[in-house]
């Protein structure tokens, strides 16, 4: 039995919102919370959504009626939980490619109100190719400039017809660069400056910060899954439990986007920054930081590191004690945020391989980790020891071999023959290796040789990792 409205009774909700993009995660992150705020608040709004390249999963979208099974998994409450439901948010699909007409008809109804995206991290981008007239413009910006066109022409420039924008691609103020995109293709088609009028004062781009694991369709279980649900769904997705959505944007949006009444993890902020800053230092730091550490001590899943009563406590320390007071939200934010990182962590459906995050893990510590360290330096006087510990490790675990286990490092081939040709002198000098990795201002933004302290203290901590291993190592650091 495949799902669908024969198979399965639906509501029906107004067409209120144009989502570029059928992928997993906008179909587990904010269509789920659409479901949600449909069913407890009344928000009344399905979901039309486009298709943004040629090939995609509309077809199937509309097979099912825009129906899906969505599993959440991971700790809630303290609790390891695994739980589904049929999402009803979503009315149909269009892909623009085959039905462009379809799709320019949906600007002229009168009820939408938002539009949301996740066209992968390159897909704000200005293509300079893209004409007003082909059916469809190839980059996402120029497809959504056309359909504002559209509604701008069909309403006659009406403010109360302008847009609320919620763009969910993963790159900084991504609301500020679409904007700034659609302003200059507006310039570039020669659109009127009426319509640029409306698309600076009747619309509204939001910044935002979306974060939840999506693992995606479980190929590997479907044959369980589809006994357990007793029917095919062609559309089943994972996610995580975790959730978090921050967005930018005037008051007034929160009232129309009323997540929050239901107790959803939605913030509206005036200023996103900080809970940008939040994420990367804490949740990606801490990543960052345990990686070569948990590696070399025998260990190769998150869960595995967290759960690990040593790689535990280190974990926690550079966390609560490093990094937390580094930051400017307040403490009880912040580490209410971290304990929520660790029972992502800990999350028992999600198998995250340490040499996964491990990919350009040099790059990754300048901007994860080291404003942490110079942070907490300026603050105390001393550099932080667990942090400055990880970066002496992570020079060891670029040695590429540990035990006599090859690690299998992907990072830019130039810096991996510097850490190759450093290791591999005759005589193991581990002052040169320091300061010849530091020095690499390219890589850090500037010389760490400068900062008081550093080079000795990584110094010592590598010296005691490749002479006496890790274990000795953890145990000196943690005390």
């Amino acid at each position: 039995m495949q799902l669908s409205a024969k198979t399965f009774e639906r509501n029906q909700y107004t067409e209120r919102v144009l989502q570029f993009g059928e992928g997993n995660f906008l179909r587990a992150f904010a269509d789920w919370m659409i479901h949600k705020m449909n069913k407890e608040v009344n928000f009344d709004s399905s979901v039309v959504v486009v298709q943004p390249i040629e090939n995609g999963l509309v077809d199937k979208l509309n097979e099912q009626d825009g129906l899906y099974t969505l599993y959440l998994q991971g700790i809630k409450n303290g609790e390891a939980i695994s739980e589904y439901e049929v999402i009803q948010s979503i009315s149909r699909g269009i892909n623009p490619y085959s039905s462009f007409n379809d799709y320019l008809e949906t600007a002229k109804n009168p009820d939408m109100r938002f539009i949301i995206s996740n066209t992968t991290e390159a897909g704000i981008y200005f293509e300079e190719n893209d004409k007003f007239d082909a059916k469809p413009q190839k980059s996402y910006p120029a497809k959504l400039t056309r359909w504002l066109y559209e509604r701008y022409e069909t309403f006659e420039g009406d403010k109360d017809k302008g847009m609320i924008i919620i763009p969910c691609e993963l790159i900084d103020r991504n609301g500020d660069k679409l904007k700034d995109i659609v302003n200059k293709l507006a310039d570039q088609w020669g659109l009127d400056e009426g319509f640029k009028n409306w698309i600076n004062k009747a619309n509204v781009f939001c910044n935002t910060l979306v974060d939840r694991i999506v693992p995606g369709y479980p190929r590997d279980r479907m044959e369980a899954i589809t006994k357990e649900l007793g029917y095919d769904d062609q559309l089943v997705v994972e996610g995580e439990q975790f959730h978090l959505w921050v967005i930018e944007a005037p008051a007034w949006v929160e009232k129309e986007f009323p997540a929050r009444e239901l107790g959803l993890n939605v913030l509206f902020v005036e200023d996103m920054t900080p809970y940008r800053t939040r994420k990367v230092r804490i949740l990606n730091g801490a990543h960052t930081s345990m990686v070569p550490v948990s590696y070399l001590y025998g260990l190769r899943t998150v869960r595995e590191s967290v759960e690990d009563d040593v790689m535990g406590q280190f974990v926690k320390e550079a966390v609560f004690n490093e990094i937390i007071p580094t930051l400017s939200l307040s403490k009880e934010e912040l580490e209410s945020f971290a304990a929520d990182v660790m029972d992502r962590f800990r999350n028992p459906y999600i198998k995250h391989y340490l040499i996964s995050i491990a990919l350009n893990s040099n790059s990754k510590y300048r901007t994860r980790v080291l404003p942490s360290v110079l942070k907490y330096k300026e603050l105390n006087g001393e550099l932080p020891h667990k942090l400055t510990f990880a970066l002496a490790a992570l020079i060891r675990l670029y040695k590429g071999e540990y035990n006599g286990e090859t690690i299998n490092l992907k990072d830019d081939p130039t810096l991996l023959d510097l850490y190759q040709e450093l290791w591999n002198q005759e005589q193991v000098d581990y002052k040169d290796i320091v300061s010849r990795v530091l020095e690499l201002e390219d890589l850090w933004g500037h010389d760490l040789n400068q900062v008081e302290g550093m080079t000795d203290q990584v110094v010592g901590y590598l010296e005691l990792i490749d002479q006496k291993g890790m274990d000795a190592g953890l145990k000196e650091v943690l005390g």
